[in-house]
């Protein structure tokens, strides 16, 4: 068959078009690849967090400082906290910082676990803001311990060893008698009741943390344990927002203490109140932590494994001697004085109870327990993965109804269906 000239040049316009037209889908191909490969997880060339600058800062990193006690601190800086992190939508936040740090008492053993914990907050809070974090041990950090948790902390990162007299027995305790307790408690089957180094950790947590050289530089802290979760996004400055609004003391759960491991803890506090009644603040917490006017102690609590706090209020002269006269009496080792009722019975009567906060929008989980936001807009907003079911802020064995009530709080919406 014979076509005509029109005819041909119709069909080779034809193919013209439908060159063109897959042309064009290729080059919009490679265009939508090319992008695709410069994804949120592309790192900057800038970045401190490029995989060069990384391998070079753990090649170059753990120097030692001269900080006393033995301490050394090791950075993996973001010098600059204007500079872009991990995921290029995100930016640390330039400006005044608060002098804070997150504070962690580990063991080597611990790294993997708490490799977890140090996810959880930087990919919840601290990607955004690079704050510094430092790391405590009765011993030595290993290499590996501090190469992997330097390599995730977006600020710089401190490893301090603790002095012996601060893990230790004090020369004043009987330790035949401490074992003797530790010998029935263990009988009796009290939680942590025959361990030593439990007792050593809370007499640290206690009375020392605070103290050691590498805290110096700071003024706020947030206390971060092994295997802990932030369910919720934290998207603002935590640390200026506590300084803003002159909290001194903030928590995320509230429950009573074991009766059995403090049994003369109350008593011992009322004798230092007798002898030094100047450091009851007038605008005290009593009421929360008894229920008899100060009788006795109701075991009410801040769980201190979550704490975030004014620095300045441990180092007060009034916590000074509050602590010093629990030490010497000796219930650290005689009983088993936690640090949580410790810190709690402290804030409770020496700071102002304005000065305390309690986070609802956070989202936390420390074995057994889950604070997790009971307002559905929080969880939205805040990007929460929690289930509400499982908070137990507002449930009666905890402390928190009572919290609310003494402070005039109002609670948020929609708590009536996970709380008593």
């Amino acid at each position: 068959i014979l076509l005509s000239d029109s005819a041909i040049m119709a069909r080779s316009n034809a193919r013209l078009v439908r060159f063109a037209f897959f042309a064009l889908l290729l080059i919009l191909s490679a265009y939508i690849l090319s992008k695709g490969s410069s994804s949120s997880y592309a790192v900057s060339n800038n970045s401190p967090h490029s995989v060069a600058d990384i391998k070079e800062s753990l090649n170059q990193k753990h120097g030692t400082s001269n900080a006393a006690a033995n301490s050394n601190s090791n950075s993996n800086s973001n010098t600059d906290n204007s500079k872009s992190i991990a995921n290029a939508n995100k930016k640390i936040i330039a400006g005044d910082k608060v002098k804070a740090t997150f504070v962690t008492l580990a063991r080597n053993s611990d790294v993997w676990e708490i490799l977890g914990s140090i996810r959880q907050v930087e990919d919840r809070f601290n990607r955004n803001f690079g704050y510094d974090w430092v790391f405590l041990n009765d011993e030595e950090f290993s290499e590996e311990f501090k190469r992997e948790t330097s390599r995730l902390v977006s600020g710089k990162t401190h490893y301090g060893l603790i002095p012996h007299d601060q893990w230790s027995f004090p020369e004043w305790i009987d330790t035949n008698k401490a074992a003797e307790t530790r010998e029935r408690m263990r009988q009796e089957k009290v939680i942590y009741g025959d361990s030593i180094s439990y007792r050593h950790m809370c007499r640290f947590e206690s009375g020392f943390f605070f103290r050691h050289p590498l805290m110096e530089q700071f003024d706020y802290y947030w206390r971060v344990e092994p295997g802990v979760k932030i369910f919720c996004d934290i998207d603002y400055d935590i640390f200026k927002f506590m300084q803003d609004n002159d909290y001194e003391y903030s928590y995320t759960i509230s429950l009573p203490e074991y009766q059995a491991t403090i049994p003369t803890l109350w008593e011992t506090t009322k004798h230092f109140l007798k002898e030094y009644p100047q450091y009851l603040h007038p605008n005290n917490f009593m009421d929360w932590l008894s229920d008899d006017g100060g009788v006795t102690y109701n075991g009410c609590h801040f769980w201190s494994n979550f704490e975030i706090g004014k620095l300045d209020f441990w180092r007060s002269d009034a916590y000074l001697a509050y602590f010093d006269y629990l030490d010497k009496a000796g219930g650290f080792f005689y009983e088993r004085w936690g640090d949580a009722p410790v810190h709690s019975i402290a804030v409770g009567l020496f700071m102002d109870k304005e000065k305390i906060h309690f986070f609802d929008d956070l989202g936390y989980y420390h074995v057994p327990f889950n604070n997790c936001p009971v307002n559905e807009q929080t969880r939205l907003e805040k990007n929460c993965v929690c289930n509400p079911n499982d908070d137990i802020t507002f449930k009666n064995y905890f402390c928190n109804n009572k919290y609310y009530k003494l402070k005039g709080l109002k609670k948020p919406e929609g708590w009536e269906k996970y709380g008593d």
